[in-house]
């Protein structure tokens, strides 16, 4: 469960957002077509000829190099904003449990764990002799000091235990308790979490990742945390990896873990290298990476078939892309203005120009691959000028003689933020919302600056991908709640509020279904957000690296997936 906007990738790998999206032409593919990808299934490539696997790659034989886009160097779980970080951080962090791609919990520090019949109290096992990456050792101290960290009155982070609760926590934040009643360690190897909520989400957000209270807990005091910003660069967890060094702007280096439960990863050094997507590809051609994300063009299959060496694999990502709605601004909080953008917008013409037929349009707040994915019911909307302009009409804003539309005298102007020169969103929207009479002007940001003016309110409109999707919430927490620091859209509903605490408060599959289903009209109705797409996209690894298809970047298994690659024998 995340505080922040839908992205956590991984193991909450606690949410951020990748703004801006794919990169990508306004040139729609010729062939491209309208897809339903909840039918699509993954598909597997095996390399041809693994024997032309570029020298300089075959030449590293104690490294594995991977891509990540831009890293912010926050590197402490439930601190970062940038979702990159996130990624960032999952080799150095192990957690009690991690889910799969089937959404399922599995072992990573916690060998088993129990759930008492009321659904409140949650006893975690770890396994015998943990220890972090130097050497110390990792008990059950250190998961209530976590715990406590989170749940620390000045903590605004990404982790949220609003709709868990740990038993206490008000007495803790507001009183003058010195710790959370509802966490009690048993032993060393044994710590019983006493709940106030029940939530199907529990389990994965109290078995999050570990942090080291010898190291991180030296002058900690309640309601002050800023002192934890000197180790945001100098992180210490239990994971496979540990840090060796971040050089800003180029890459991050890893060093196997010899104190890792599961024993020293086979490769020696990982490396996230910074590369942008439009460059990924010549880097993995000239054995520069090993492994990335290559899009959606079916002529980058076409082209990493050929090379004879990629094992590929094109699979239904579990996300979506969007433009974040500000609905804290005058004109933007009414629901019709919010209709007349996504009626106004030709979304078809995007996905076809970002993912060259292997996209669909989003209408429903869930990915394809989710088991709560439905759009029974839910409002479609097509492109349709006419209905767009009746819509801003009906809304009191009308063109004036310069063509731009006003209200009591203030121009219908949005800005719109992105972190993509080619963003195809930017001359789309431009020309379809200028010709209904809006002055559409784009801003292209760094990464950080467009963090700090979403975070800060400081926008209109921002281009914006998920991290993955695990969970229903997901997708929706972020709308049902008022706290500003995980809400940035001010979005407020309380039909969805309603319906967004109900979906997180039964574990019954049946029952949550019917919730979602009902939610994901209300939020057709009154939409939040500009939903834009779901894709299909393109992964691919040397064939020099075995078990390369358990490792995605951002999974909540992608630690434990790193620490299972291997360099093939020659």
């Amino acid at each position: 469960m995340t505080k922040r906007p839908t992205a956590a990738a991984a193991a909450l790998l606690a949410g951020a957002l990748l703004l801006g999206g794919c990169a990508a032409t306004a040139e729609p593919a010729p062939d491209a077509t309208q897809n339903d990808l909840s039918s699509m299934k993954n598909e597997f490539y095996q390399a041809t000829d693994p024997g032309k696997s570029p020298a300089g790659a075959s030449a590293r034989t104690d490294s594995f190099v991977s891509t990540i886009s831009k890293p912010g160097g926050v590197f402490l779980p439930g601190f970062y904003d940038n979702g990159w970080d996130g990624n960032a951080v999952q080799p150095i962090f192990a957690s009690l449990v991690v889910t799969n791609d089937a959404g399922e919990a599995e072992p990573d520090l916690a060998e088993k764990w129990d759930v008492s019949d009321d659904g409140l109290t949650y006893t975690f096992h770890l396994r015998k002799g943990l220890t972090f990456s130097d050497g110390s050792p990792l008990t059950a101290d250190d998961v209530a000091f976590t715990l406590t960290l989170l749940n620390d009155p000045q903590y605004a982070g990404g982790v949220d235990f609003s709709d868990i609760v740990i038993a206490g926590t008000d007495d803790y934040r507001k009183g003058s308790a010195t710790s959370l009643s509802g966490i009690t360690v048993i032993d060393p190897t044994t710590i019983r979490i006493v709940t106030e909520k029940v939530n199907p989400l529990a389990l994965r957000t109290l078995g999050g990742p570990v942090i080291s209270k010898a190291y991180y807990g030296k002058g900690y005091a309640k309601g002050k945390l800023d002192y934890l910003k000197d180790l945001y660069g100098k992180p210490l967890g239990a994971g496979p990896y540990a840090l060796d060094k971040y050089v800003e702007g180029q890459e991050i280096d890893y060093v196997a873990n010899e104190h890792y439960y599961a024993g020293k990863p086979s490769i020696q050094r990982v490396i996230f290298k910074v590369i942008s997507s439009d460059s990924a590809l010549q880097n993995f051609e000239n054995g520069d990476i090993d492994q990335g994300g290559f899009g959606s063009d079916p002529a980058t299959l076409t082209e990493l078939q050929n090379l004879g060496f990629a094992n590929i694999e094109a699979r239904v990502v579990p996300d979506y892309g969007a433009i974040w709605v500000n609905n804290k601004k005058p004109a933007l909080a009414d629901t019709k203005v919010r209709q007349a953008l996504y009626y106004g917008l030709d979304r078809q013409q995007i996905v076809d120009a970002k993912f060259k037929g292997l996209g669909q349009v989003a209408d429903v707040f869930a990915a394809p691959t989710q088991w709560s994915y439905t759009n029974d019911g839910v409002t479609q909307y097509p492109y349709d000028p006419d209905k767009a302009g009746a819509l801003l009409d009906e809304a009191g804003w009308k063109k004036g003689s310069d063509g731009i539309r006003a209200k009591d005298g203030e121009k219908l102007k949005l800005s719109y933020i992105t972190t993509k020169q080619d963003d195809p969103v930017i001359p789309i929207a431009k020309q379809t919302y200028t010709d209904l009479g809006i002055d559409f002007v784009a801003e292209v940001l760094d990464a950080n600056t467009a963090f700090e003016r979403l975070y800060s309110g400081d926008y209109d409109l921002a281009g914006f991908r998920s991290n993955g999707l695990s969970d229903p919430n997901d997708a929706v927490s972020e709308f049902g709640t008022d706290d500003p620091n995980i809400n940035v859209t001010g979005y407020k509903n309380d039909e969805v509020t309603k319906l967004i605490k109900q979906g997180v408060s039964v574990f019954d599959h049946d029952a949550r279904q019917k919730i979602y289903t009902e939610l994901y009209q209300k939020l057709s109705e009154d939409p939040p957000i500009i939903l834009l797409d779901y894709r299909k996209s393109l992964s691919a690894w040397n064939a020099r690296i075995e078990n390369g298809e358990l490792f995605t970047t951002g999974n909540d298994d992608a630690a434990i997936a790193l620490s299972k690659l291997k360099i093939a024998a020659d």
